[in-house]
């Protein structure tokens, strides 16, 4: 097995279970390095981050200079890395496909999706479309040769349109789709975290560090969270 399939074995592993873990976030090889010397035991990049560091806004940095970026950050660290795709870099299903298989050569064992649009008269995508962006991506995934896994993200609550029963609809129709791991960044109340981790039967993702987070790693693996 290459160095590759031992990182997706590792990061599969971490999600059996629903073992809460956490996955912080470099923006580069600097702090892949530095992260991995702390003693985590997986990274997950920071679209964000790597924009800030560029001197950009966020969802600002093309394609090519995001999938070299990546490059540099799981080349940097033996630990397995799973990478922010954002919108998959187009709308078209292809265009997730793309990404989905670049992020794989990149070095990545996993990479997330997300169903905001850009849009500001309609920031997400319309949920039939996401779903089917999502599928798209599923079958990239499927079709690597080592276990690269797919988290499907609901933007709702950092897309200003924090609704939870939505959020909840959109979830479900991506695990339906595929999805290995579910995420709603932005939704931080314990009350709501575990509506949605009741509503599925896949790991699901909690971003913490947020300003009204107050919950630690214990209440959010007795929540049921995995990472």
């Amino acid at each position: 097995m290459t160095a590759q399939h031992h990182k997706a074995e590792a990061f599969r592993r971490l999600h059996e279970g629903r073992r809460c873990f956490l996955t912080p976030n470099p923006w580069d090889a600097g702090s892949a390095r530095l992260l991995a010397g702390m003693g985590f035991a997986a990274l997950a990049t920071t679209g964000a981050g790597i924009a800030f560091s560029r001197g950009v806004p966020d969802n600002r940095v093309g394609f090519d200079a995001m999938m070299a970026d990546l490059r540099e950050i799981t080349q940097a660290t033996e630990l397995p890395v799973t990478a922010d795709l954002e919108d998959g870099f187009g709308r078209s299903p292809e265009a997730v496909q793309r990404t989905i298989l670049a992020a794989a050569a990149a070095g990545a064992v996993g990479g997330s999706i997300e169903d905001a649009s850009g849009d500001g008269d309609a920031p997400l995508y319309a949920i039939d479309e996401a779903t089917e962006r999502i599928r798209a991506a599923v079958e990239a995934a499927r079709s690597l040769p080592f276990s690269f896994l797919l988290t499907a993200r609901a933007e709702n609550f950092v897309c200003g349109l924090p609704d939870l029963g939505d959020t909840i609809r959109r979830l479900q129709r991506y695990q339906e789709a595929g999805a290995d791991v579910l995420f709603a960044p932005g939704v931080w109340k314990a009350d709501d975290i575990a509506a949605i981790v009741a509503s599925v039967d896949r790991p699901v993702n909690v971003m913490t560090g947020l300003p009204h987070s107050t919950l630690d790693m214990r209440q959010l693996s007795d929540l049921g969270v995995s990472a």
